[in-house]
């Protein structure tokens, strides 16, 4: 069975900052290098859209079939106009080849200021540049 992209929350009215979600995927055994490329192939897609101000995919380091979506959208329209695009719902119809179960889904209400961070350099990278 397909994952089931949530019903989103309202957001609030005196909510000052982006639309913030985690999603939590547990792969079927022997699937979550399969799933990982999965999800990676929609990654730029993704963060192309004009709504989406940051999107991360995170493996766990001690279960390697765990996988966290850190997601943050301009605001909830943002969001449900995500989950329209055609390439959201191919995802979603071949997660049944890669997921067990559903995905478990928190929502947060950012409470610092948004900030779009900064350049994240590698270590390889700075000790070849510097």
């Amino acid at each position: 069975m397909p994952i089931t992209l949530p019903n989103l929350p309202p957001q609030g009215s005196l909510e000052k900052g982006p639309y913030c979600v985690i999603a939590k995927h547990r792969a079927k055994p022997g699937m979550a290098d399969a799933y990982e490329q999965r999800m990676l192939a929609d990654l730029k897609m993704t963060r192309a859209e004009p709504g989406a101000l940051q999107f991360h995919i995170h493996r766990d380091r001690s279960d390697r079939n765990l996988f966290v979506i850190y997601e943050i959208w301009r605001d909830r329209e943002a969001l449900s106009e995500h989950f329209e695009k055609a390439y959201v719902k191919q995802f979603v119809i071949d997660s049944t080849e890669f997921i067990e179960g559903n995905m478990e889904v928190q929502w947060l209400v950012m409470s610092s200021e948004y900030s779009a961070g900064r350049e994240v350099r590698s270590t390889r990278q700075r000790s070849h540049h510097e």
